[in-house]
């Protein structure tokens, strides 16, 4: 196979802090390592709270 002229586009990382949109690249290194840091975290539904739902509900 020939060489392929392949361009690459830099992929700009945005987070939300203090209420502000903000690109990673313009956090100071403590910012950056605190955003590192941080876990992502999925809801589930608890179902001991149904009951308490459906009591009060009435």
């Amino acid at each position: 196979m020939g060489e392929q002229n392949i361009q690459r586009q830099r992929c700009e990382v945005w987070t939300r802090v203090m209420g502000y949109h903000r690109p990673m690249s313009h956090f100071n290194i403590g910012k950056k390592s605190e955003f590192i840091s941080r876990t992502a975290f999925t809801e589930s539904v608890s179902t001991s709270n149904s009951c308490f739902c459906e009591e009060y509900s009435k």
